[in-house]
């Protein structure tokens, strides 16, 4: 019985003293700093990671992945936190002061390059791209 119990609490021994020094070993290098002129009270990033979304007390700054500041929405009123929706189109502002939370909607402008392009008509004519998701 002495052996089993020594047998037994010596391979205990071994699993738990190779278990604490099998941590995983985990490196990382800042990418990007966003030195902000407030305190950051927030942020999010939408779901395909292309914006960031920063929130402080004067407004939310968007910047793109490779932290260029892109654009920046002022609110109008006190705000304590946002969300970004799960397709990355909506913005969930909350106000404790106000107590409202707000559904915006966001959509972002592209520029597209058509210098060169074939046209018909004036050159400069504004261009307007329609998706019909509903086509069968």
């Amino acid at each position: 019985m002495r052996p089993k119990c020594i047998g037994l609490l010596s391979a205990l021994l071994i699993i738990v003293g190779t278990a604490a020094g099998s941590f995983a070993n985990v490196e990382w290098s800042p990418e990007h700093t966003f030195q902000m002129d407030q305190s950051p009270l927030d942020m999010a990033v939408s779901p395909d990671g292309k914006h960031i979304f920063i929130l402080t007390e004067s407004g939310i700054f968007v910047y793109s992945q490779d932290g260029k500041l892109e654009d920046k929405i002022d609110v109008g009123y006190p705000v304590d936190q946002m969300k970004i929706g799960p397709g990355g189109k909506q913005l969930f502002i909350t106000s404790r002061k106000n107590k409202t939370v707000q559904a915006v909607t966001i959509d972002f402008i592209v520029n597209i390059n058509v210098s060169g392009s074939p046209y018909r008509g004036r050159q400069d004519a504004p261009v307007i791209i329609a998706v019909f998701s509903d086509y069968q």
